[in-house]
């Protein structure tokens, strides 16, 4: 019986592992060349932005309508920038529909102005999302299993804090302190925004996690399941800032590879109870019936954007 269930076990795991990986693989195969258009505000491109932290990628820079350089602004950076404006440029058709959804908010007056800086993922995108410092809280045995060296999740933030926040601060003069400088991603994406907050708390005044990977199922180099898992939640908890100095907002769904999260999100939210954050700066919210994919991500989209820049 105990062998039934192990097999069982690892016939899930195995399976997370290649779902995953596929999805991951489509990401990379996404449409070549393909300009991304907006349906309101304006999308500026700045093709293969020059980094001496990562490879060259695509950054694409949402404008709500009638900006002016100058203008109160906040700044929204969001990882898989190719996924957030235009399906016909996506590799499943589908969108985080982030024009839409924005535009909306801001006209209904339900929210602060605000840029959206998209950063395009490259073939690298599991190890530029993968939260570095994590090793430090794992094993010596399960550490032995992999090439740090090859986690950059470290590389990629400063490629964003310390070369991307520059060039778009001074580009369209925008406001530029924490208070006004957020950050948002899904599944990968999810785990370094939390990161990024915890490593540079002085720079981003929130973030939002959605569908984050916290179980860590299929990482790459080595890295596999449950030590990693426990490993970022003891990272995250020795380094979150000062209770309820930050805005934090997480979410899943109970569909395909979010189901898996549920127990792992759990544990991360019994760090901030512990910690005593209250739900107007950390918000955990699960959404039945939603799965791992942009079309779920659009459909609540609106939820953490009115917690991060909600008037």
């Amino acid at each position: 019986m105990a062998n039934k269930k192990k097999s069982k076990k690892w016939l899930w795991v195995t399976l997370v592992i290649l779902g995953l990986l596929a999805a991951t693989a489509a990401w990379c195969l996404r449409p070549r060349n393909t300009i991304p258009t907006a349906s309101s505000g304006t999308l500026e491109r700045f093709p293969q932005f020059q980094s001496q932290y990562v490879p060259p990628r695509d950054v694409v820079v949402w404008l709500p309508e009638g900006y002016h350089t100058g203008d109160s602004c906040d700044v929204l950076y969001m990882h898989d920038g190719n996924m957030l404006f235009d399906a016909t440029t996506t590799w499943n058709g589908q969108e985080w529909r982030v024009d839409e959804v924005m535009d909306s908010l801001i006209h209904a007056g339900a929210i602060r102005p605000c840029i959206v800086v998209g950063i395009y993922n490259t073939d690298d995108r599991l190890t530029e999302y993968f939260p570095t410092k994590t090793w430090q809280h794992i094993s010596e045995a399960d550490r032995k299993k992999t090439d740090i060296s090859k986690l950059t999740g470290d590389a990629y933030l400063q490629f964003i804090v310390k070369e991307l926040k520059p060039f778009i601060d001074g580009r369209y003069k925008p406001l530029t302190q924490r208070d006004h400088t957020f950050m948002m991603g899904s599944s990968m994406g999810g785990l370094i925004s939390l990161y990024a907050l915890c490593e540079y708390p002085q720079v981003f005044g929130g973030v939002a996690c959605l569908s984050t990977h916290l179980s860590m199922a299929h990482l790459p180099n080595g890295t596999h399941g449950d030590a990693w898992a426990t490993g970022f939640r003891d990272y995250v908890d020795q380094h979150l800032p000062g209770t309820n100095g930050s805005l934090i907002y997480m979410d899943h769904g109970t569909q395909d590879f979010d189901a898996d999260y549920i127990p792992y999100q759990e544990q991360l939210d019994k760090v901030f109870a512990d910690k005593h954050w209250d739900t107007e700066h950390y918000k955990k919210i699960v959404f039945d019936g939603h799965g791992h994919n942009e079309t779920c991500w659009a459909k609540r989209l609106d939820k953490p954007l009115l917690f991060l820049l909600g008037n």
